[in-house]
């Protein structure tokens, strides 16, 4: 992860070490979980857009809170417009996503 991160000052960078930790730790949830590549791969993007929101919208954690729940919304619907882009989650899935999270 390191590498794909392209994190150059991981030894000297308080900022790199953390996010190094946070996806590091939700990497392996999501692997403990046997989360398929497609739901792996949805899950980190999903601890990403969080992230950002915190980080560069400055969203508090009740909004971000919200921007979850808009995102998981849908889970397990069988209408297709109603079913949301984290689709390929069960719902007892989703529902240790929002747990974990």
């Amino acid at each position: 992860l390191e590498e794909f991160l392209n994190f150059k000052q991981l030894k000297t960078s308080l900022k790199e070490a953390i996010l190094l930790d946070y996806y590091t730790a939700g990497f392996w949830w999501a692997k403990e979980m046997n989360f398929s590549l497609i739901q792996l791969s949805g899950f980190m993007d999903l601890l990403n857009f969080l992230l950002e929101n915190l980080s560069d919208k400055h969203m508090t954690l009740a909004d971000n809170l919200k921007e979850l729940g808009k995102a998981m919304a849908g889970i397990g619907e069988t209408d297709s417009e109603r079913s949301g882009d984290l689709n390929f989650f069960s719902i007892e899935q989703a529902k240790a996503v929002i747990d974990y999270l």
